[in-house]
Formats: C-alpha cells, structure tokens, sequence
C-alpha cells in the first residue's frame, strides 16, 4: 500500500466512523466528518496532507498524489 491508497482509507474511514457516532451517540459526531472533509479539500488544493507526512516518516512508500 503506498502512501496515497492509506490517506484515501484512513479518510473514508474516519468519514464512515463519524457517521456512526453520530447516528449512535450525538450528531455534534458530524463535526468529525466535516473536519475530515475540510482537510481533503485542502489537501487536493495545496498538497499539503499532515497524514501524509507522517505515512512518510514511517516508511511507507510514495505515492503519486502526495511526494
């Protein structure tokens, strides 16, 4: 898995994660998913992913999107 497949699956399950809370618990849940949202947005505009960084001190090898 390079780093690009890891950022999209942390985020789509951390999307998924929040719907749960929220459904279950309390709908202030939903702040998570937004969050999430607003930084791929910033990620596709700047480039710039902090997960991404941290992937890559890790080792995991790069992608396309995020170098």
């Amino acid at each position: 898995m390079n780093i690009d497949k890891a950022v999209v699956s942390f985020a789509g399950t951390m999307v998924l994660i929040g719907l749960v809370l929220a459904q279950i618990f309390s709908p202030y849940w939903l702040l998570l998913t937004a969050f999430i949202g607003l930084n791929l947005l910033q990620a596709g505009i700047t480039g710039f992913c902090p997960l991404a960084k941290i992937l890559r001190a890790l080792g995991v090898k790069p992608g396309n999107a995020f170098k």
